[in-house]
């Protein structure tokens, strides 16, 4: 069904290029740096959408009839704010302990660019975490390295194994893309 589009993947995420993999779709990955900085008015899904669109902004005079352009961004929400990707290990420290204990929501935005549309769709998992102890948090930091994860911490790995104690929506959202919604929207504008 998507044989006749060339698919963009505009993220250097590892795991977001395993997904695309994973879905069976032919995709080229393109990258542009962008400034992932958003007007401190908005809040929650508002500021994952913005970036998301924002990082489709550099390739808007490049498209070509057929492409579909995929960029998204991800944020961790907790006590009212966003919570991104920490600076150091010691912010790595207190953003797991902030999240130690509680619930948090993971959303994704995916922003899909072509020549005449764009559309964009965002998922919202909330994820519980048991009160982890300082020793595990650090474990994890020395031995995960989280600085390019939002919320300091990937589900997939060792804190989210012995941490996690509840969540609500879709799995792959809090690892980074929520693959049944870009599937279905990638879909939907294909069969216009």
């Amino acid at each position: 069904m998507l044989s006749n589009y060339n698919i963009i993947l505009a993220s250097g995420s590892p795991r977001r290029q395993q997904f695309f993999k994973d879905l069976d779709l032919d995709f080229e990955i393109r990258l542009k740096p962008v400034k992932e900085e958003y007007p401190h008015r908005l809040k929650h899904f508002e500021i994952s959408d913005y970036l998301a669109q924002l990082k489709a902004l550099p390739f808007k005079d490049e498209l070509k009839a057929n492409d579909i352009l995929i960029t998204s961004d991800t944020i961790v929400w907790h006590n009212n704010k966003a919570v991104g990707k920490p600076k150091n290990n010691e912010d790595a420290f207190n953003i797991i302990k902030a999240l130690s204990d509680d619930t948090h929501e993971v959303i994704t935005s995916v922003c899909l660019t072509t020549t005449t549309l764009q559309k964009t769709v965002n998922a919202i998992t909330k994820v519980t975490f048991k009160a982890l102890s300082d020793d595990e948090i650090n474990y994890y930091i020395d031995n995960f390295k989280p600085m390019d994860k939002a919320g300091a911490y990937g589900i997939q790995e060792w804190i989210g194994q012995i941490g996690v104690t509840k969540i609500e929506g879709s799995y792959y959202n809090v690892m980074g893309l929520p693959t049944h919604l870009v599937y279905k929207t990638l879909l939907s504008i294909t069969q216009k």
